[in-house]
């Protein structure tokens, strides 16, 4: 055999072995541990869908990637950015004296949001939740909350002020997938956490008075005995 063949076929062989290693490598963030990190909890949460069998969830979980994985998000106007947060804004208001108006507000305004930005239309629910937990997994449970809040017949809900408080919890657990839709568009792969700056909180320990938003971050407006109240 010539030199020039067994060259030949060297190179071929690690051509053929770097395509392998790239191939594991893109697939490794749908499998095991690659799922885990990337849904966190919504991992978690599909796993006791599907009664622990975690195989069964990383299928589904792999299945919304491939889905909703190279879905292309488009940037909001700075007047729509500034039309979502007025409304959010008063919705957030509204909660003390009508908390079912409230969260049903919440839940159309992100579902409005998502879909400006180019998540599947609102009007297909369970769609827009699947593409939005593959890019925001650890903040769409807030999402599923208020939806679900915003659904609840006054006379299935608890009585008194749990089942506002219940509503003011799902309200909260809104925000964070809403600051991460409207915040613009070059920190959509930022570190984002979704948890509430010391403005807001010295906010809802002083009366529920707004503070200064700081860093582009919404004011809350009400309280624990602002909500119990109501």
């Amino acid at each position: 055999m010539s030199t020039g063949l067994i060259i030949a076929l060297i190179v071929i062989a690690a051509v053929v072995i770097i395509a392998a290693v790239m191939t594991l490598r893109a697939r490794g963030p749908r499998q095991g541990p690659g799922l885990k990190r990337r849904f966190g909890p919504e991992y978690e949460r599909a796993v006791a869908r599907h009664d622990g069998d975690a195989k069964a969830a990383e299928r589904e979980l792999t299945e919304r990637v491939q889905r909703h994985g190279d879905l292309r998000r488009r940037p909001l106007e700075p007047a729509q950015r500034e039309q979502f947060e007025a409304r959010w804004t008063a919705a957030q208001e509204r909660f003390v004296d009508s908390p079912r108006d409230a969260v049903a507000e919440a839940d159309r305004l992100l579902a409005e949001v998502a879909g400006a930005r180019g998540f599947p239309d609102g009007g297909q629910y369970e769609e827009q939740l699947s593409a939005l937990s593959v890019h925001h997994a650890h903040h769409v449970d807030g999402y599923r909350r208020v939806h679900r809040a915003a659904h609840l017949r006054a006379e299935d809900a608890r009585d008194g002020g749990q089942g506002t408080e219940d509503m003011r919890e799902a309200f909260v657990a809104a925000r964070a997938l809403f600051e991460e839709l409207v915040k613009p568009a070059r920190h959509d792969d930022g570190g984002h956490t979704g948890r509430p700056d010391s403005g807001r909180e010295r906010a809802a320990a002083n009366g529920g008075r707004k503070a200064p938003a700081r860093g582009g971050h919404l004011p809350w407006a009400m309280n624990r005995r602002q909500a119990k109240e109501s």
